[in-house]
């Protein structure tokens, strides 16, 4: 579904794994769920699986369990590196060695060209609200999203990335998961500025405390209440 004139919330978490096949192992284990099926991104070369996550908002909202897509050809734009931070040596390296973890966080806007300029301002540079879509089996899912040519997700992760739904949202077509989000809990040492940050691309709703970087999602799971972090 579109998002409103007000809407700006979290749209969704993002789990990346080493392989797709790890993060549906890790899901299950961790969570006690399968995740759902995802698609693939032909702009950056990766896939993902995803998993419909129900809010205290009660707006859409889904994990995304995303690996980078060794078939992919070509792999990424000539030049380009993949959103979130997925080509940074050092990130790879420790979902190598831990396993599947939180790394960021998308939020939904209502006009995402609004929003970076706003960021632009203080300034933050978001990137390129690139036009992006995948096929359904439901038909053709298209979004715009905050993408920067050197794929950094910008304070650590804790400042999301943005992303703008056409007419249909992924999880219009999700079963329940039985997985709902208890709380977001975002901490970083530049706290006043990520929170300005946030107050100004109107996402005040979610607060932030000073201290060493973290990105935390407290969620409600059929094995009871688990916390993912970075």
């Amino acid at each position: 579904m579109p998002a409103t004139s007000h809407e700006k919330v979290l749209d969704h978490l993002v789990v990346m794994a080493s392989t797709l096949e790890e993060g549906v192992v890790w899901c299950e284990a961790t969570l006690g769920v399968i995740p759902g099926p995802g698609g693939e991104h032909p702009l950056m070369g990766t896939h993902n699986r995803l998993l419909k996550i129900n809010t205290v908002a009660g707006g859409p909202a889904y994990l995304e369990i995303i690996a980078i897509n060794s078939a992919a050809t070509p792999p990424i734009d000539s030049g380009a590196r993949r959103w979130f931070d997925m080509d940074n040596l050092e990130l790879r390296g420790m979902v190598a060695r831990n396993g599947p973890q939180l790394t960021h966080w998308v939020a939904r806007v209502s006009d995402i060209s609004t929003s970076m300029a706003a960021l632009a301002t203080l300034g933050i540079d978001r990137g390129t609200a690139r036009q992006a879509s995948r096929q359904t089996p439901n038909g053709l899912l298209q979004w715009q999203i905050s993408v920067r040519t050197d794929g950094q997700r910008l304070f650590d992760g804790c400042l999301p990335t943005l992303i703008q739904w056409g007419d249909t949202h992924p999880t219009d077509a999700m079963p329940d998961s039985g997985v709902s989000l208890h709380n977001l809990l975002i901490q970083h040492p530049q706290a006043d500025a990520l929170r300005q940050a946030l107050d100004t691309a109107c996402l005040s709703n979610f607060p932030v405390t000073h201290g060493p970087a973290l990105l935390s999602a407290i969620l409600q799971t059929p094995k009871g209440l688990i916390e993912i972090h970075t």
